[in-house]
């Protein structure tokens, strides 16, 4: 099989998969994708015929001990992803797992050491990371357009109206700063290339005790600072972008994090201002690439295990300055 295109299993039939994976890996060649298992098998069933998946299994720990399948992709809620990911490492698979990539930083640890001991891959599906757009970003701050930079913003909000959407449930980890916000963190992380101190959080509460909305400042080692914000509902109705302000300059770049819909990066410094547009594929097909070379090649990813240990360590810390109780 090491021949042929990676053959991945999916862990639910949730809404996410076919923009995530199905389709990247119609235009993919390097991976296909053979399975499907839903808690009902009917909702499999009906998944796999819409989306032309050769195969259905009744359950999720029968698809784990298809011996066709090498990976799996886990899209169920944030509570589960522990369980399950530590599973398929059990039976031998690979494992793109969705962000974030765990409830709480003991799960991404745990699942660190089963991918370790299995000697299986474990990427963390920041989709984002993967497209030029962001290499772009790096190398435009790299080489100092902008001077020293001294503050980074990054916020993505959107309105989740439905009451019973699973991001607003408590039980199965869901929350703003866990579906939304995880992106600013993480791109915020990855902008400054180093980890930060939470300086003070803010956040508004659902009565099921859920963040509808979060702000955060950060501060990092060297004095640079940062603020995110993320929203299912608030006043901040609809924002996805991030800033990086330098001595020189700055940068701003209008949705980030799928740039392949639309985006708009724009740079002022001495020389003037500029407007970008970065080519690239879809970013999920992007990731979908690298994740083929982690498992066929060896590859390094931006997104493995310690990185989303270190993701989820500033999330908990972001929700203990907020007050939430454990």
């Amino acid at each position: 099989m090491a021949d042929g295109p990676l053959r991945i299993g999916i862990l639910g039939a949730a809404r996410i998969a076919p923009m995530a994976l199905v389709a990247p890996a119609r235009r993919v060649r390097e991976a296909t994708v053979v399975a499907v298992a839903a808690r009902e098998v009917e909702r499999a069933r009906r998944f796999a015929d819409r989306h032309d998946i050769p195969g259905v299994h009744v359950s999720y720990e029968a698809l784990l001990a298809d011996p066709d399948v090498e990976a799996v992709y886990v899209p169920l809620p944030n509570s589960l992803h522990a369980r399950w990911t530590v599973r398929a490492f059990e039976a031998g698979k690979h494992v793109l797992c969705e962000k974030p990539l765990a409830a709480t930083v003991a799960e991404a640890e745990q699942m660190a050491r089963a991918a370790a001991r299995a000697g299986r891959v474990l990427m963390e599906a920041f989709h984002y990371r993967y497209h030029p757009l962001f290499t772009r970003l790096r190398a435009i701050i790299d080489a100092g357009e902008i001077g020293s930079v001294s503050h980074m913003e990054a916020h993505l909000c959107f309105p989740l109206l439905r009451p019973s959407d699973i991001r607003y449930r408590r039980d199965l980890a869901g929350g703003a700063l866990m579906d939304a916000g995880c992106y600013t963190v993480h791109l915020l992380r990855h902008l400054a290339g180093a980890e930060p101190e939470v300086l003070q959080a803010r956040g508004e509460w659902t009565r099921g005790g859920v963040d509808r909305c979060m702000e955060a400042r950060l501060g990092f080692p060297d004095g640079r600072t940062a603020r995110l914000t993320c929203s299912l509902f608030s006043a901040w109705l609809l924002r996805a972008s991030a800033t990086v302000q330098g001595s020189e300059g700055r940068l701003a770049v209008l949705n980030p994090f799928l740039p392949q819909i639309f985006h708009r990066l724009r740079v002022v410094n001495a020389a003037g201002r500029r407007v970008e547009r970065v080519a690239g594929a879809a970013t999920y097909d992007c990731q979908l690439r690298a994740f083929v070379a982690a498992v066929r090649d060896g590859a390094t990813v931006p997104t493995g295990p310690a990185d989303a240990i270190a993701n989820m360590r500033a999330i908990e810390a972001i929700y203990a300055a907020a007050g939430r109780l454990a």
